[in-house]
């Protein structure tokens, strides 16, 4: 087989993106799982006729199909030796809806929360609600029969739909769904569907000792449709439905064209029952009481999940609500229906329930469904949560979908505790104890030893199932990881008959090969993403990683100090690998992450995708010189810096952080443009530019000067620049030694919009503060400045030049404990953030615990009952906020509503956006334009059109101000102008 063939073929005979380079197939190689295989190649077909003619491509070249949806299977079911074709882009559609019958047909890309949402209005959902809804797709969920949070009311994905149009390896298309539906199926299936039948009657005996009789198996074929094995029948009527058997089949059958589902009523009323408990042990032990109270959800978050949740930013609010005191263990009670007074009621019983059992005083109630969400938010973030312990050592998913009876939950749980303790280990656990099914991860390190244990604790967590009558795959499904215990959990029998209905499907084995049966050892090393002699290149890194390069004792949970991990990109290579490809980034929901990726949906574009290309280039698998590639550098272009992946990465991949490590090392082997040179070292020439405004705006005044300044120097000639001005903002304010605040006065609102620092001063000193503005030490004249243009271009020795530059100049009013204010929330928060790492002491540490922004200093003084700010009501009585994506990444978006909340008859409404797309830089250039117009165009133009011409319109960040004036001609305005228009 010749993947050039392939790919020529591809280009030729379909309208799909052919992504054959080794970048897109390093990106492609890896999924959720421990593993990492190479694709031939990826297929992105635009139409269901493309994924037709891509099978008969392939058959015809003899070359396997892997189809492929988010990307996020634990086991390894979506990467392999074959041509990936990826659902998720184009084929993500709503085909069909019957609100009567309550079905909808759609195409196997779309995603789970797109559905749920689309199908709200209609007062329906699809109720297999699993932990990664924001990115999992339909057909990723039929493949691996995904079961969620909610499993315990509706049952699995199997038990969920209706029926499966399905293309086989050779070609013929059919719709498998009821068997008395299916009569005038073509010729080929009906064949197919004797020889099942035949299969399943001779094995029926076998199928009756084998199949494990739990609820939560999803392991093999589903042989026993027509002899149904488990606690909840796949049909109410007994009748037996072929698209079943399609089900959990991880591709091995046949290539999804659209799935029917079946759909509920949408609860009207949810409740939530927090219960506490002193020991892990009891939170197993009394799950099967709580679920006799009829709960649609028993969740399981151990402790090693709530410290690491109080750990994040963004989560630590939300689970201290639902804590009292120090609990081991926390389980989540939901009870939903079409009655707020039957939940209620359900939830006084769990109370009372509780007390009974001798834990009074241990529910934490929640009614509020705000509340509640929030903490779902967290619980579904388990597995990302999990994943952001710093070292080597990780928790590794092999057993952790067995299911085991609940009469059974605590003992199994204690006793495999137990098997960890002895191979040297711990593990963490989170999930489903309604259904028997906790996601225990033993806490291993894949690059030395990890192998060899995970066999071990394997082997031993198996005979614990089996004494328990439970079964190995609960939720998750085989993949690799798991397809080789296939045999041990349904005998050699069995696995013949999986393997005959394997060759009766797909006779030329093409279909996702090596799952499920005839398939590879879980510890093929091989096959691993750390592979035996793994190393990162060794490099000398422009920014501190020393946090991440260490190692930790899964036992102690003792960390070693930072910069004793062994990683010869100190530490770089450990933070990159942070990312665990759960593609909780490809998330549209409200939040920053990933605002490229949203427009372009491409895998490159993801914060997984720039980080696995990252962690190829670091070990030398894009080749000696990956990490000044090409390759990586259009991986990391439509990266803006937007810092969203900071926050709402459950694992911290600070995207933005790296993209300017990379650029450090671009830049030195490669050089800048005149045009970066320029934008970074702005604040340099910004004071002469001043001096003649007239002269410096005439590429925005003089005709044809900005298609020459395009052609000269790639700014968008469809962009007008910040215009130059006169009078600058020079004020100096109070001596240095009389100041109770000193103000940061950043290039921007210096040069472009001084009224936003002019209007800060007057309401600093309306409030009685007395101000002083920052300026350099000496003999030093020229204007303080972060560093931010300088980062931004990779110019990091320059960039520390002016950070040692403020903090000189910021020393004397640290020691004194006077707060530093700034206006532009990326050049503030660059004093917080990047003068952290770059190796400046504690001087650095010093500067950023009393560095604020304009609306978080006064919030803060609001908050502390100092703040003496007389304000009075304006014409306007509503105002429109955006926020910055630093200001969302520092959690500073809730200062500005609550200053503008302190003015008199003042409605405030946050828009829910993305980044704006200027992004500094970014919206300038004339490659990136229409991108940048896009992302605005996502959600913060609609609503700025959408707002009355007297609404307010609010926004910090100068380039925010920008797009939205180039791309509503609307005016939006600092909140300092906000503040200074409402004194009295």
């Amino acid at each position: 087989m010749n993947a050039q063939d392939l790919a020529r073929r591809l280009r030729a005979e379909t309208g799909g993106e052919v992504l054959f380079d080794a970048a897109s197939r390093g990106r492609y190689s890896t999924d959720a799982s421990i593993y990492q295989v190479d694709p031939v190649g990826v297929f992105v077909p635009r139409t269901e006729e493309d994924v037709a003619r891509a099978i008969a491509i392939a058959r015809e070249l003899r070359v396997p199909i892997l189809p492929r949806g988010a990307g996020t299977s634990q086991c390894g079911q979506t990467v392999g030796a074959a041509l990936v074709i990826d659902n998720s882009k184009y084929l993500n559609q709503v085909t069909a809806f019957d609100p009567q019958a309550m079905t909808v047909t759609v195409q196997p890309g779309m995603v789970l929360d797109h559905l749920n949402a689309w199908l709200k209005p209609h007062g329906l959902w699809f109720p297999v609600d699993v932990s990664t809804a924001a990115q999992c797709t339909i057909g990723g969920m039929a493949g691996n029969n995904s079961c969620g949070s909610r499993s315990i009311a509706y049952g699995n994905m199997v038990h969920n739909v209706a029926a499966i149009d399905a293309i086989l390896s050779d070609g013929t298309e059919a719709r498998f769904a009821d068997e008395r539906a299916m009569a005038d199926a073509p010729e080929r299936v009906r064949t197919l569907m004797a020889g099942l039948r035949a299969i399943a009657a001779r094995e029926h005996d076998e199928i009756a000792r084998m199949v494990p009789k739990v609820m939560r198996r999803v392991g093999g074929y589903n042989i026993d449709i027509w002899h149904p094995q488990s606690e909840r029948p796949y049909t109410a009527d007994g009748s037996v439905n072929l698209a079943h058997l399609l089900v959990g089949s991880e591709g091995t059958l046949a290539t999804t064209r659209r799935i029917t589902l079946k759909l509920q009523p949408l609860p009207k009323h949810k409740t939530l029952g927090v219960v506490n408990f002193p020991t892990f042990h009891q939170a197993m032990d009394m799950t099967r009481h709580i679920v006799t109270l009829g709960p649609c959800a028993v969740e399981l978050v151990d402790r090693t999940m709530i410290d690491l949740a109080r750990g994040n930013p963004a989560f630590r609010p939300v689970i201290d609500k639902a804590l009292t005191g120090e609990p081991e263990a926390i389980l989540l009670v939901e009870f939903a229906g079409e009655s707020r007074d039957t939940q209620l009621a359900s939830l006084r019983r769990l109370v009372e329930l509780m007390a009974h059992l001798g834990l009074p005083g241990s529910v934490v109630e929640m009614t509020d469904a705000g509340a509640q969400k929030a903490l779902w938010e967290v619980r579904k973030a388990g597995l990302n949560i999990m994943m952001s312990m710093r070292g080597d050592g990780k928790p590794v998913s092999f057993i952790e979908d067995c299911a085991v009876p609940l009469e059974h939950l605590a003992e199994y749980t204690s006793r495999l505790t137990e098997v960890f303790e002895r191979h040297g280990t711990r593990g963490t656990w989170y999930a489903h104890a309604s259904v028997g099914t906790l996601h225990v991860r033993p806490i291993l390190d894949m690059r030395r030893g990890g192998a060899h244990k995970m066999r071990a604790i394997a082997e031993e967590a198996g005979a614990l199932v089996r004494q328990y009558k439970g079964a190995f795959s609960g939720e998750h499904g085989d993949g690799l990881v798991r397809s080789e215990w296939v045999a041990w959990q349904f005998g050699p029998r069995l696995v013949r008959a999986f393997e005959e209905i394997k060759d009766l499907f797909d006779p030329a084995g093409l279909m996702n090969p090596g799952k499920i049966v005839r398939t590879t050892r879980m510890d093929d090393s091989s096959l691993f993403r750390y592979k035996p002699g793994y190393a990162p290149m060794a490099i000398e890194p422009a920014l501190d990683w020393s946090a991440w390069n260490v190692q930790a004792d899964p036992v102690s949970e003792q960390v070693s100090a930072p910069g004793s991990g062994g990683d010869p990109a100190g530490g770089f290579a450990k933070a990159v690998d942070m990312c665990n490809n759960n593609g909780h980034c490809r998330k549209f929901d409200a939040g920053t992450m990933c605002p490229s990726y949203r427009v372009t949906r491409d895998e490159r574009h993801l914060t997984r995708g720039r980080a696995n290309t990252l962690r190829l280039a670091l070990s030398g698998q894009l080749g000696p010189d990956g990490i000044t590639s090409e390759a990586l550098r259009d991986t990391l272009d439509l990266c803006v810096g937007c810092k969203g992946c900071k926050r709402d990465c459950p694992t911290g991949v600070d995207m933005a952080r790296m993209k300017t490590e990379f650029l450090y090392h671009w830049q030195k082997k490669h050089g800048l443009s005149l045009k970066e040179r320029l934008i970074a070292s702005l604040p340099r020439w910004a004071p002469l530019a001043a001096r003649m405004p007239w002269l410096a705006n005439l590429r925005d005044t003089l005709p044809g000067a900005a298609r020459l300044s395009e052609k000269l120097l790639g700014l968008s000639a469809r962009r007008t620049l910040p215009a130059w001005r006169a009078d600058i903002f020079d004020t100096v304010g109070v001596a240095p030694e009389q100041a109770d605040v000193v103000l940061f006065a950043d290039t921007f609102n210096r040069y472009f919009e001084s009224e936003n620092a002019h209007a800060a001063v007057q309401v600093l000193e309306a409030a009685g503060y007395k101000v002083h503005v920052a300026r350099p030490v000496g003999d030093d004249t020229r204007p303080l400045c972060c560093g931010r243009t300088y980062l931004a271009s990779g110019m990091v020795d320059e960039a520390k030049a002016e950070a040692r530059r403020v903090i000189e100049a910021m020393r004397p009013f640290v020691a004194r404990g006077v707060p530093i204010i700034g206006l532009e929330p990326s050049c503030l928060l660059t004093l917080r953030d990047e003068f952290l790492v770059m190796g400046l002491g504690p001087d650095a540490d010093a500067l950023g615990a009393q560095a604020f922004l304009f609306e978080e200093f006064l919030a803060r003084e609001h908050g502390a009952g100092r703040l003496k700010l007389a304000l009075k009501a304006l014409p306007a009585t509503q105002a429109l906020l955006h926020g910055h994506c630093h200001q969302k990444a520092f959690d500073a978006v809730r200062p500005v509503q609550a200053v503008l909340g302190l003015i008199p008859g003042l409605k405030v409404d946050l828009i829910e956006s993305s980044c704006c797309g200027m992004a500094g830089s970014f919206g300038y250039d004339a490659p990136h334009y229409d991108i940048s117009m896009q992302m605005a165009e996502a959600a913060l133009l609609p609503a700025i059109r959408a707002a009355s011409a007297d609404t307010l319109l609010v926004a910090d960040g100068t380039s925010c101000r920008h797009q939205i004036a180039d791309g509503a001609q609307r005016e939006a305005i600092h909140v300092a102008r906000v503040l200074q228009q409402a004194l009295v």
